[in-house]
């Protein structure tokens, strides 16, 4: 998602909308739990299915928690060994102030990294879905020596990869950021960067120009009642990492997009917005070729957001493919 803010306000709400209502079932999956303590005050639930081989971590989408791996984990616990980790402000794992420092992409990362050490794990492979790209990230960009390789399954979007073409939601997060020196203790603590700061807000504003002219007289897109501070304060807190340095592998799901019917309001609104997102989808994939041209980037036709379930057999397959390639562990 991907071109400004649409990111957030066209695909992200209808991906948000499927996640907040995906799981809801008994769990009678075979695995243990413990709850880990990655600083005062705050434990994360972590699943064990077991297995043996080299150890992969699943990290989950923005409104899920460790359980809705239950059915695709058990799966991988032949070739490896197979944890989950629920993140703060779901499930039974604490629940931090929602406001952005408890929930930044770099806290979250901080989060992952703790799990890994408390369980003396040794250069895992972590897959994530969905927003977990941007722990994925954090991760793959300032502590690659930690993992042996990332796995992406349809968690390519800019808080993954921020394009730097320029995305409005990470641009005007960046410029909030940069803007608060004035607002709080400017004289004591001078603008360091005034071109950057110029920069930004010259490329905020050709970025909301843009979307305004995309997406003028559209009716908003409904937010699930299911949304919470918490994960709000994940979304307004996302950051912008520009390359991965770990071996990494991008699953795209490919959606088969019907086409809309009718010529009512929203029937054309729902038009604009699928196609809004197939062009920013088709952009980020270009970004992951030009930025990190090592990424491995799989394209999955006939798949929806989640894929490692709607294709499984596929998904399973380009996994064993990647962590074959990846060096023996150590």
């Amino acid at each position: 998602m991907f071109r400004g803010m649409q990111s957030i306000l066209i695909g992200l709400p209808f991906l948000l909308f499927i996640a907040l209502h995906a799981q809801e079932k008994v769990d009678s999956s075979p695995h243990t739990a413990q709850m880990i303590s990655v600083e005062q005050g705050v434990s994360l639930e972590v699943l064990d299915w077991g297995g043996t081989g080299r150890p992969l971590v699943l990290l989950t989408g923005l409104a899920d928690n460790a359980h809705i791996f239950d059915d695709f984990a058990p799966k991988l616990t032949a070739n490896y060994h197979a944890y989950g980790v629920t993140r703060r402000g779901r499930g039974i794992s604490s629940y931090p102030e929602a406001k952005a420092a408890n929930y930044s992409a770099t806290r979250l990362g901080e989060d992952v990294l703790a799990v890994i050490d408390t369980l003396h794990l040794n250069k895992p492979v972590l897959v994530g879905h969905s927003i977990a790209g941007e722990e994925l990230s954090y991760i793959g960009s300032h502590h690659p020596e930690k993992v042996a390789g990332l796995i992406y399954m349809d968690a390519g979007y800019p808080y993954a990869l921020y394009r730097t073409s320029g995305v409005l939601h990470l641009d005007a997060i960046e410029l909030r950021k940069q803007l608060h020196q004035f607002i709080t203790g400017y004289r004591m603590e001078p603008v360091q960067d005034y071109d950057g700061l110029i920069a930004n807000i010259e490329r905020v504003e050709k970025e909301i120009k843009e979307q305004q002219q995309e997406t003028q007289g559209l009716p908003p897109t409904p937010v699930s009642p299911r949304m919470t501070p918490e994960l709000f304060a994940m979304m307004e807190a996302e950051e912008r990492f520009t390359t991965i340095h770990a071996p990494a592998l991008v699953l795209v799901a490919d959606e088969d997009i019907s086409s809309a019917s009718g010529d009512d309001l929203q029937s054309r609104a729902n038009a604009v917005r699928q196609a809004l997102q197939r062009r920013d989808k088709e952009q980020q994939v270009t970004a992951f070729a030009q930025q990190v041209p090592s990424a491995h980037v799989v394209r999955i036709p006939h798949a929806n957001h989640y894929v490692f379930r709607s294709n499984e057999a596929e998904v399973l397959r380009e996994i064993n493919t990647f962590i074959s390639s990846l060096p023996p562990a150590n």
